[in-house]
């Protein structure tokens, strides 16, 4: 499966941005879908995860600011990000599973990567 990923920008503390992850190849609903990011001089990082049926899984750090849901329809998973606060400030990235392990928050738990989106958060 492809993925693209899109939506990111610069935006000021406590703003809102929508992240988009596109997907092609194959049968999006039967993945897993989850977002990572990774900011300057930081390791990659767990965001959230969706599973086949839309249940959301989100790291600690963004519980109740970001909100992941899917459209299989469109083969999309979206990342709606609201108060924004500059340590949010990464590359975003989407990522496909086919494994049946929930939730997957460890980069090896995904098959497939898109390439990343930049968001940048001002003080």
């Amino acid at each position: 499966v492809q993925l693209q990923a899109s939506g990111g920008g610069l935006v000021q503390a406590g703003g809102s941005l929508r992240l988009s992850c596109a997907a092609s190849g194959s049968t999006f609903s039967h993945y897993v879908m989850g977002w990572f990011r990774q900011g300057p001089g930081k390791e990659r990082e767990f965001v959230a995860t969706v599973s086949w049926r839309g249940s959301p899984y989100y790291a600690d750090s963004v519980k109740g600011r970001f909100t992941t849901a899917r459209d299989n329809a469109r083969n999309t998973v979206y990342l709606q990000m609201n108060g924004l606060e500059p340590e949010d400030t990464a590359v975003y990235v989407c990522a496909a599973s086919s494994k049946s392990n929930w939730p997957k928050k460890t980069s090896s738990e995904y098959d497939y990567w898109g390439q990343g989106t930049q968001v940048t958060v001002s003080s």
